[in-house]
């Protein structure tokens, strides 16, 4: 069940709601229900791994050229 017609909205349109159910997500939820439990761990764990010096980065450039090998 959906409440919106999805099928029949304009892909415009579609933002306008996102950006509408954001702003009234921001203002009428707590904050602490807006990022979901996945996402906490997956930062808390990465956190870890830059204070233990486990942590591995890129530049930009490297990482674009990464993704596009991927994505052909």
């Amino acid at each position: 069940m959906s409440i919106l017609d999805l099928s029949s909205m304009s892909t415009s349109q579609k933002f306008m709601a996102l950006e509408e159910l954001w702003e009234d997500m921001s203002k009428n939820v707590p904050s602490n229900q807006l990022t979901p439990n996945w996402h906490i761990d997956e930062l808390s764990s990465r956190e870890e791994k830059l204070k233990n010096n486990k942590s591995t980065f890129s530049n930009l450039e490297d990482a674009k050229s990464r993704l596009k090998a991927l994505c052909s």
